[in-house]
């Protein structure tokens, strides 16, 4: 009766298992059979808003689901992506993100409503470096003039960044500390405020996104000093970069799409294959372009390394400048 019993107990346990596993394997396969949310941490209008958007009409007619982009900035990017993070793991939540909450939020916040490595990693959509600019007023036509200007008037160079511990502001730090020089930071809330006011001359220098300040660099209402990628751009080639200068002082600022914590690998996958085709299509690819930025389309595997390297990269620089965010 006993053994008997126990076949029984066996035998539903295992078509339990097998019920779950099936289930879970359907799942994968007939995503996605319903809507998908794009969570962008912050506000509306800059290209990190529109390029989700494009990325979503192309998956919306590749799958026949709608995709829809949600903006939810707030607390550095926090708020958005703490949304995303207590969300189901089915693929259906997703978080499109520049640095910020994934490698530099942990190390400037005593407390955060979730855990950055723990997020499954999707793609990295683009890469871009900053552009160094000036106001017009500043006596420095390149990086090295620059530094010299601010080592004659230490502590009363000005520089402008979109908020504490924002990736401009922690690379601005890292210059700083390997030039030898003292700046003064002004936060912002946003990249946009800070070069009106870098405009208006109200401040002396910033990083700022190639999309943002080409125009004004055109016009003449600011000058471009260095750039901060590894190498130079083909279309700005006597621009040159800070590491030329300062070695090991560089940065590209990136964007990353990732899932909640426990969303299956199969799942993720087939999110960052269908991604990375779209980044290839003649329009999208011509968007990106033209902004200076570069189509990356990396795998789960290569976003996570990237994240994990990012992340100390940025907790070295914090720890030098001694950054904390209450």
């Amino acid at each position: 009766m006993r053994e008997r019993t126990s076949v029984l107990i066996g035998s539903v346990l295992a078509a339990a298992f097998l019920a779950v596993v099936s289930s879970g394997a359907y799942a994968q396969a007939s995503y996605p059979n319903r809507p998908i949310k794009m969570i962008v941490p912050v506000p509306p209008g800059t290209l990190l808003d529109a390029l989700p958007r494009m990325i979503g009409e192309k998956l919306q007619a590749k799958w026949g689901q709608p995709v829809i982009v949600e903006n939810r900035p707030g607390a550095a990017s926090n708020l958005g992506t703490e949304a995303v993070y207590k969300s189901e793991p089915d693929g259906y939540t997703l978080l499109v993100t520049p640095p910020g909450p994934l490698a530099v939020s942990q190390h400037v916040y005593a407390r955060l409503g979730f855990d950055p490595m723990q997020f499954v990693p999707v793609t990295v959509l683009v890469k871009f470096p900053f552009f160094t600019i000036v106001n017009p007023k500043v006596p420095a036509t390149n990086l090295r003039e620059l530094v010299a200007h601010a080592k004659a008037n230490p502590d009363k160079v000005t520089f402008a960044s979109p908020g504490v511990s924002s990736t401009p502001h922690l690379t601005m730090e890292k210059l700083a500390r390997a030039a030898g020089i003292k700046l003064v930071h002004v936060p912002y809330q946003g990249l946009a405020p800070a070069l009106n006011d870098l405009l208006g001359g109200h401040v002396d220098a910033m990083f700022d996104t190639p999309a943002n300040s080409q125009s004004h660099i055109g016009a003449g209402r600011v000058k471009l000093l260095a750039v901060t990628g590894d190498k130079r751009l083909p279309e700005l080639s006597n621009v040159a970069t800070i590491s030329e200068s300062y070695p090991g002082v560089s940065h590209e600022d990136w964007f990353a799409v990732v899932a909640p914590p426990k969303t299956p690998p199969e799942i993720a996958a087939k999110l960052s294959e269908a991604i990375v085709e779209t980044l290839k299509m003649p329009d999208i690819a011509k968007r990106i372009t033209d902004n200076n930025f570069m189509a990356i389309g990396a795998s789960p595997a290569e976003t996570a390394a990237l994240i994990r390297s990012e992340s100390e990269k940025f907790r070295q620089v914090i720890v030098a400048a001694g950054i904390k965010v209450e």
